[in-house]
């Protein structure tokens, strides 16, 4: 496998390859190298987003609806 990194200087870009590469598929890949990487969400990433008052509404709001689920219809 063979790699290299280029500034291409047009929209044009051409590039030779090993012989023995020739009539075989090849990917070509080109992202942008100073491009910031997409970094994946853990849970420790949303820690303290919700302040304590917000996150003791939506708890009682939880235990609300499972009272709900309980009742006799």
């Amino acid at each position: 496998m063979e790699s290299t990194i280029i500034i291409p200087k047009s929209t044009h870009v051409e590039f030779d390859i090993p012989v023995e590469y020739v009539g075989k598929k090849l990917e070509v890949i080109y992202p942008e190298l100073d491009e910031p990487k997409k970094k994946e969400a853990k849970w420790g990433d949303f820690l303290g987003i919700l302040s304590k008052e917000s996150g003791e509404a939506m708890q009682a709001e939880i235990a609300k609806m499972r009272d709900e689920w309980d009742r006799d219809i």
